[in-house]
């Protein structure tokens, strides 16, 4: 155990927060939700890497230092709603949940949503609605934060539509190998501020809006 706990130690001082991840309350949620318990079985040697884990279909969950980077730049709230889209492995389904009041979750793929469904009920965590669906792009309903965790081509004007006046939406924009990691908020009804935070390259959303694109 001591083992797991150096090499939990060892991914929040040598690759979070060298990339400026100083947030207490993100730092602190890191030793709190294991990550090594929402890991595929036989990976979890990987769960502290500074690398993707591959859970299977063509989706893999974060670097740890990115999922940390989105959630200190997110800024969640306890009175927050926040929309995920792609639940993955529930691993930042549970990290958003600590912090904000209700998290709803849509993933398109049955294995990911049971693997997610399972790996939550574990930590008996009760605060996140699970949905089997495709919201790559848009979701019903308006939200205080929204995160993609897949890439988006371009960004579906209706996310954004989807922000409450203060909203944050975290989203990886771009075809690879160059993708940017945008953080939108939305200042008052009608108007939006966008941040490049870094540069990245992620699988993209299945069925996410695609751009009309030149053919010879």
């Amino acid at each position: 155990m001591g083992n797991v706990e150096q090499a939990r130690f060892n991914m929040v001082e040598q690759q979070i927060r060298p990339w400026d991840v100083l947030d207490i309350r993100v730092l602190d949620l890191l030793s709190k939700v294991k990550r090594e318990r929402f890991v595929p079985p036989g990976r979890q040697s990987m769960a502290f890497m500074d690398m993707e884990v591959p859970l299977g279909h063509g989706v893999s969950m974060w670097q740890p230092k990115m999922e940390a980077r989105a959630l200190q730049a997110l800024q969640l709230g306890h009175n927050d709603r926040v929309l995920e889209v792609g639940s993955g492995s529930g691993y930042l389904t549970a990290l958003l949940s600590h912090l904000a009041m209700h998290v709803t979750s849509v993933e398109i793929v049955p294995e990911l949503h049971a693997f997610a469904e399972k790996n939550l009920a574990a930590h008996h965590i009760n605060n996140v609605t699970l949905t089997r669906g495709d919201a790559a792009q848009g979701w019903p309903g308006s939200y205080d934060v929204i995160v993609l965790t897949g890439s988006v081509p371009i960004l579906p004007e209706a996310f954004q539509n989807s922000l409450k006046p203060g909203g944050r939406l975290f989203a990886i924009v771009g075809d690879a190998p160059v993708m940017h990691a945008d953080l939108i908020t939305c200042v008052a009804p009608g108007i939006l501020e966008r941040v490049t935070l870094f540069e990245t390259s992620i699988a993209p959303l299945q069925n996410t809006l695609q751009p009309k694109r030149f053919v010879f």
